[in-house]
């Protein structure tokens, strides 16, 4: 009886721990255009105002003066999701992630894009949202000012 019930202890916890990594990977990455049906204000803002709709150019044109690590380095905040699972794994693969995109600073859109529920999204941002990019280390070494929702939307 007691080796039974140890038994349904861990296949309970096995079951558990199943569910959460599903739940984990329903939710992935696609891209800011799957946003311009619902955001088009904010999308068409991003696209003509905010240097993130075309951050990767910049490492684009640094990459030939980058070593290995500092370009992927660089791809952490210059892409959506790299490093990350489903997020951006090279311009011909990803492209529709090669771009610093709504869901960097918003988190993998596809439950939301699906669901239209905005508590599917992270739409609480604030600056301490904006310092895994926008650290002190970077500004110094960049001279560019963070700036809260400057020009994304």
């Amino acid at each position: 009886m007691k080796q039974s019930m140890v038994c349904t202890f861990w296949c309970c916890i096995c079951l558990m721990f199943a569910a959460g990594s599903a739940l984990a990977e329903e939710r992935v990455y696609v891209g800011s255009k799957a946003c311009q049906e619902c955001h088009e204000k904010e999308y068409a803002s991003y696209m003509k105002f905010s240097k993130k709709a075309t951050s990767f150019e910049s490492v684009r044109v640094m990459r030939s003066k980058l070593t290995e690590s500092e370009y992927n380095e660089c791809l952490e905040c210059h892409s959506t999701g790299y490093g990350k699972p489903g997020g951006f794994v090279s311009e011909y693969q990803t492209p529709d992630l090669k771009d610093a995109g709504c869901e960097v600073c918003h988190g993998p859109g596809s439950v939301h894009a699906e669901s239209g529920d905005p508590d599917d999204i992270d739409g609480a941002l604030t600056i301490e949202s904006c310092n895994t990019c926008h650290n002190s280390e970077r500004v110094k070494a960049f001279d560019f000012k963070p700036l809260l929702f400057g020009g994304a939307h």
